[in-house]
Order: C-alpha cells, then sequence, then structure tokens
C-alpha cells in the first residue's frame, strides 16, 4: 500500500526543489538593494560636500564685505564723541547668521576683523579689534539662536533675537568700554581718562565721570548703532536670503 505524505510535504519538496532559483532570486535583490543605498549615499555625500563648499564661500564673501564696511565709517557727533563712529560691518554678519547659523557668523565676524586689520591696521594693539569682535558676537549669537530656536524662522523670531543681542552688546559694550577700551586708547593717544570725561561732556553736559559715561554716552550710542543695523537686516535680509539659499 503507498505511503501517504503528509500534509504540507509536496510545498516542502516545491520549495526545495527551487532553492537555487530562489537563492539567486534573493542575491539578486540584496546586490540591487546594495547598489541603490551606494548611489543614495554617495549622492548625499556630494550634496554635503557642496553644502560645506558653499558655506564656506559665502562665510569667506561676507566677512569680506563686512571688512570693507567697517572701514566706511563716520562719528555721530549728536552722540557720542567723534572716536566713536558708526559702521555698517554687522549687517552682513547678521545676514549670514540667520541664514547659516550662530558658529557661521562668528566666523564671518572674525573674517571681517581679519580684513579690517590686513587694510587698516590697529592703533590700539589689536584691544579695540578684539572688543569689536567680541561687540559683533554678543549682537549676533543671541539673535541667531532665538531666530533658529525650534526651527520657527519667523520675523517674530528674528526682531526678538536682534533686540536681545542689542541690549546685550550695549551692556557688554558699557563695561569693555569704561574698564579697557578707553585706558588703551588713552595709553594709545597719550591722554589720561580725564580728556575722554571732558569729550563726553561737550556732548552731554550730565557726563562727569567714567559711570555717566558709559551710561550716557556708550549705552545710547550702541543701542542706536545696533537698533539701526537690526532694521536694515529686517528689511533686505528675505531678499539676500534668496541669494545666499540658491532658491
Amino acid at each position: 500500500m503507498p505511503r501517504e505524505e503528509a500534509p504540507g510535504a509536496f510545498y516542502v519538496k516545491k520549495f526545495f526543489s527551487h532553492k537555487d532559483f530562489l537563492w539567486k532570486f534573493s542575491l539578486n535583490i540584496s546586490e540591487e538593494g546594495e547598489r541603490v543605498m551606494s548611489e543614495q549615499i554617495l549622492q548625499r555625500g556630494n550634496a554635503v560636500e557642496r553644502s560645506r563648499t558653499r558655506t564656506i564661500a559665502q562665510v569667506a564673501m561676507l566677512g569680506a564685505v563686512a571688512g570693507v564696511l567697517m572701514n566706511l565709517e563716520f562719528p555721530i557727533p549728536f552722540l557720542a564723541p567723534s572716536f566713536y563712529q558708526l559702521d555698517f560691518s554687522e549687517v552682513p554678519v547678521m545676514v549670514g547668521t540667520f541664514a547659516m547659523g550662530p558658529v557661521a557668523g562668528i566666523l564671518i565676524e572674525l573674517v571681517k576683523i581679519l580684513v579690517h586689520l590686513v587694510t587698516k591696521g590697529t592703533m590700539t594693539a589689536g584691544v579695540g579689534d578684539v572688543a569689536n569682535f567680541l561687540f559683533g558676537c554678543a549682537y549676533v549669537v543671541p539673535a541667531g539662536l532665538i531666530y533658529r530656536f525650534r526651527h520657527k524662522k519667523s520675523r517674530v523670531h528674528a526682531v526678538a533675537g536682534m533686540a536681545a543681542g542689542t541690549v546685550l552688546t550695549a551692556i557688554l559694550a558699557c563695561f569693555v568700554n569704561a574698564f579697557v577700551l578707553l585706558p588703551a586708547y588713552g595709553k594709545a593717544f597719550g591722554m589720561p581718562i580725564e580728556t575722554f570725561i571732558q569729550m563726553g561732556s561737550a556732548v552731554h553736559s550730565s557726563v562727569n565721570g567714567l559711570l555717566t559715561f558709559a551710561l550716557l554716552i556708550i549705552a545710547p550710542f550702541n543701542i542706536f548703532k545696533y537698533a539701526l543695523t537690526s532694521l536694515i537686516v529686517f528689511v533686505i535680509y528675505k531678499k539676500i536670503r534668496v541669494v545666499l539659499k540658491g532658491d
């Protein structure tokens, strides 16, 4: 009497009769998958490399523009003595910060200072340029962080960020000017601190010491400077962003 096959035995035999085909088929799928993944990884790598190159070029370009603008400075006699001068070098720095982030902003700031040192030099052994770098970072870093907070890049975040940067920079400038820059300028030009106080009192009659000089001269000057810079950035950023992003 012929033995009956166990249930499912037919399918097991069928599977083993086609095992070579199935093995080759699975290998083909695996190889195709690897090829597709390799192409995707290569494409991503190329995209990352292009993005990095683009960022470096934009940092250099914006830093160079900022360095040139730093040389185009002018006094504001109704706000501060003539040795405090206004420039718009922070405009391209802030634009770059909004477009590429706070780290890029710091690098643009650094390029700006280097361009300024090469093209104009320094009269304070670099102290003024270091202070300018610190002021610039104090302005753009908080603005960049707030603007990019949780990836919500809105006009409200931009305004809040620039306002925070302006206030922080004004506070920092008061201390650095009073205790570092003014003594450095005095030493460079052979002038006592009292001479600067007198120049400040010529602008604002209530200036009679370092504290009042900081509160009535340095703070208003820096608030005016960075508020005006913020207004310019607010007006032009969207148009420049299209160029930077290549949209």
